[in-house]
């Protein structure tokens, strides 16, 4: 297993491999890695002959008073995790992806508007150049990414769809612990208290769509949920939304290929999460 820090020898080994005939499956990260990384990098292998991990802590996505400089980074940590578990064939680990004079930036409108654009509106220009940027750096045939991460991932899917870049993005279903909790890098930062509690948001939407599911007003059913995750102990709602999974626009009824969508705080923690109906 590679590890790779500059640009030129990350694209010299992906063009390289290409060229002798096999497919490359690029797997974005910002370390910390999880079950949930691993799991996309064991789908990356069904994928490709070849797979690239990504670790790069993306300075962009983050806004003032947020988590960047506490973020963690255990790059050899999570290069023993990643070959525990089958390995990959390169970790790409650049020390930094901005030059001082950088001045450019991807910033997308449509799927990337509703719920985190309005309440993160920052974040999604961030991503999408950092993403655009390691398509560039990692001329990759696939990249795969979390459906935990559900907007991101209709933003990707968007930017590659408006720029026509010759890559597929693939998704892999969210990675739950036992109790139903989403596996998340920000996990780390839940208190104990904090942890018992967490998985009343996968409940949560469970239940509501369950209730919706038996015919119970979508308006009426989000609003229980929300009064009840502020009685259990949650703090700040930023949305509980039910919307369509393809465009993101807001579900009046129940329909065919929605999802509930959640991003709420717990303690100083915020948690995101998505359940289709």
């Amino acid at each position: 297993m590679k590890i790779l820090h500059s640009k030129a020898e990350m694209t010299a080994a992906t063009i390289a491999w290409q060229a002798a005939g096999e497919t490359v499956c690029l797997v974005p990260t910002m370390g910390s890695i999880h079950q949930g990384h691993l799991a996309l990098i064991a789908a990356a292998r069904k994928t490709a002959n070849r797979v690239i991990v990504s670790i790069y802590v993306n300075p962009t996505q983050f806004s003032a008073g947020e988590d960047f400089d506490h973020y963690p980074r255990t790059l050899d940590a999570d290069c023993a995790a990643i070959t525990a578990a089958g390995g990959c064939d390169a970790i790409y680990a650049p020390a930094n992806m901005y030059d001082d004079g950088h001045a450019t930036s991807i910033v997308p409108a449509g799927v990337a508007l509703a719920m985190e654009g309005q309440t993160r509106p920052h974040f999604f220009t961030g991503v999408a150049t950092i993403v655009l940027k390691l398509f560039t750096h990692i001329p990759a045939n696939f990249a795969i990414f979390g459906e935990k991460d559900y907007q991101q991932l209709a933003v990707i899917r968007q930017m590659v769809r408006d720029l026509d870049l010759n890559i597929t993005i693939l998704a892999q279903p969210i990675i739950r612990e036992a109790d139903g909790l989403a596996l998340s890098s920000r996990n780390l930062y839940l208190s104990a208290a904090d942890r018992k509690l967490a998985p009343s948001l996968y409940a949560e939407m469970q239940e509501t769509a369950n209730q919706i599911a038996k015919g119970t007003p979508v308006d009426a059913a989000l609003t229980s949920a929300k009064t009840r995750l502020v009685k259990a102990g949650f703090g700040k709602i930023d949305y509980f939304d039910l919307r369509h999974s393809v465009n993101l626009q807001p579900a009046e009824k129940l329909v065919p290929n929605c999802r509930i969508f959640a991003a709420i705080w717990l303690g100083t923690t915020r948690l995101i999460d998505n359940y289709a109906l």
